[in-house]
């Protein structure tokens, strides 16, 4: 079975009568590979959720967005993401680096499906991908524990209106994010990293 159920797990699929469909879930569709399939639905994807846990064993959840494509399939096992700009605090890339254990939560909501993907994770500043994805500062690499479709019954249709602007592209230049614009009008630029694009250089 690709799966063992925590004891937490095991406790409430036998309050719930449901030890005999999770076993079947488990044989039939929790697997360690990532299919072509998989590859096809996860390189079509703009986002996707993440969850973390950080060293004190707390959660952590963030949202991931790019163009579709952004996360890569390297192979079977294997995908990869880039981190780009954000809010400086690094709670997700530093949760890779305390504990390395991730789940990734990938939606069509156009298309009402879902997939899941956990396993473990880790963070390269000089990673040979990290040049073909722009402005990145670091790139995730995950290796894949658990690949398994959900049940669509509960996804609400939504359509795409219009992909973040933000979302760093080749030969274009990336605009400075609101609150970042005001710390510096309000001389506060001094606190963002010298490595923030925003910030001149020499």
């Amino acid at each position: 079975m690709p799966k063992e159920y925590t004891a937490g797990q095991r406790q409430v699929q036998t309050h719930a009568d449901s030890t005999r469909l999770a076993d079947q879930m488990a044989e039939k569709v929790v697997r360690a590979e990532i299919s072509s399939d998989d590859k096809l639905f996860i390189e079509a994807r703009d986002m996707f959720f993440l969850a973390t846990i950080d060293a004190d064993g707390h959660a952590n959840c963030s949202y991931k967005g790019g163009e579709p494509g952004f996360v890569r399939v390297l192979d079977e096992s294997t995908i990869a993401f880039p981190i780009y700009d954000g809010n400086g605090m690094f709670m997700t890339a530093g949760s890779i680096v305390d504990n390395g254990e991730v789940g990734l939560l990938f939606v069509d909501f156009d298309g009402q499906s879902r997939m899941r993907l956990n396993g473990a994770a880790t963070l390269h500043a000089e990673d040979e991908l990290i040049s073909e994805y722009p402005e990145a500062q670091y790139v995730v690499r995950v290796k894949a524990r658990e690949v398994f479709v959900n049940c669509p019954r509960y996804i609400h249709r939504l359509e795409l209106v219009e992909r973040s602007v933000f979302v760093p592209k080749s030969n274009t230049q990336t605009p400075v994010a609101e609150w970042k614009q005001k710390m510096i009008e309000n001389g506060a630029g001094n606190i963002l990293s010298s490595k923030d694009p925003t910030v001149p250089g020499d």
